[in-house]
């Protein structure tokens, strides 16, 4: 009954998190809106940010718990189940066609990403606070790397229709979003804490999938209603930035609030998800689009992937 119990305080945690992103992203951009910022600036900051509120809130609560293999394992996670499941999915279901600046830049940097997070993490066994300062300030570097590709012309801002909501009910929405983040992960993390002892499996373990899985739903519904509406284009994007917002915005918060343990194991995660991205980056090198074989090779790469977490 216990299992049971714990099963469905999950679901209600991961309930939580996607509602409350959502909230949280709704009210934060149209206030913003009301506001007159632009778009791009909206799409760059608030929006990225509240989709990543997941992983963040789950992986700082994570951490502060002492449960520090579902903090990384939880980022490290979400990144290769974003490539190969979220990608995966989206492109079996239609070709995702990819722009020339996630080819060339994007994708390096994801794979730069991760690199730097393993040497991070295997120097000392800890991502400290001068490293999390680090991985902020690349972040900062980042959001102006793509102000500058937008004003250059080489990246588009994607079009969002004006907000009709009075302003009230946009901060509402943004006050009780955070909120639901906020409570939604720390019923996950207690909840995906309690089954792993249940079941005897560790916490690593949890969090590379089942957590992992729970807090990139905003993303794989994202994606895989853009690409059922045939606006797959802005699906590997998304999924692009925001592995790379996982890594440096928020393992970099994460580390500045306390040392974070990373286990010589967490090294062939690092690499499993650096491959990950340089088989996305295979895929998309010469034809510039994800088709239906990419996608089912994708899939069956995570599939092995898991049975390598089950049997290990």
């Amino acid at each position: 009954m216990a299992i049971v119990i714990e099963i469905l305080l999950l679901a209600v945690g991961f309930v939580l998190l996607v509602k409350g992103a959502d909230w949280f992203v709704e009210g934060a951009s149209g206030i913003a809106d009301k506001l007159r910022i632009p778009q791009l600036v909206i799409g760059l900051t608030i929006v990225a940010m509240g989709t990543s509120a997941p992983e963040a809130a789950v992986s700082i609560t994570a951490a502060l718990g002492g449960c520090a293999d579902i903090s990384i394992g939880n980022v490290v996670g979400s990144n290769i189940l974003n490539i190969l499941i979220i990608l995966g999915i989206s492109s079996v279901i239609t070709s995702i066609a990819v722009s020339k600046t996630t080819v060339r830049y994007e994708i390096p940097i994801m794979l730069a990403a991760t690199a730097l997070l393993a040497v991070f993490g295997m120097t000392d066994g800890y991502v400290v606070l001068w490293e999390g300062i680090v991985l902020l300030l690349l972040f900062a570097a980042y959001l102006f790397y793509m102000f500058v590709m937008v004003k250059r012309g080489e990246m588009q801002a994607e079009e969002v229709e004006s907000n009709q909501r009075p302003v009230w009910l946009l901060i509402l929405m943004g006050v009780v979003g955070l909120a639901l983040v906020i409570w939604g992960s720390d019923i996950t993390v207690d909840s995906a804490t309690a089954l792993a002892e249940t079941f005897g499996m560790s916490e690593k373990f949890i969090g590379l999938t089942v957590v992992a899985l729970g807090t990139s739903l905003p993303e794989l519904f994202t994606s895989v209603v853009a690409a059922r509406k045939g606006k797959a284009d802005i699906a590997i994007g998304n999924i692009v930035g925001s592995n790379i917002f996982n890594i440096l915005l928020i393992i970099g918060i994460t580390g500045l609030i306390i040392p974070v343990p990373f286990e010589v194991s967490f090294l062939v995660d690092c690499i499993i998800a650096a491959a990950a991205g340089v088989l996305l980056w295979l895929c998309v090198f010469r034809k510039k689009k994800l088709k239906l074989a990419d996608g089912i090779i994708m899939l069956v790469s995570y599939a092995a992937y898991f049975v390598y977490l089950l049997v290990k």
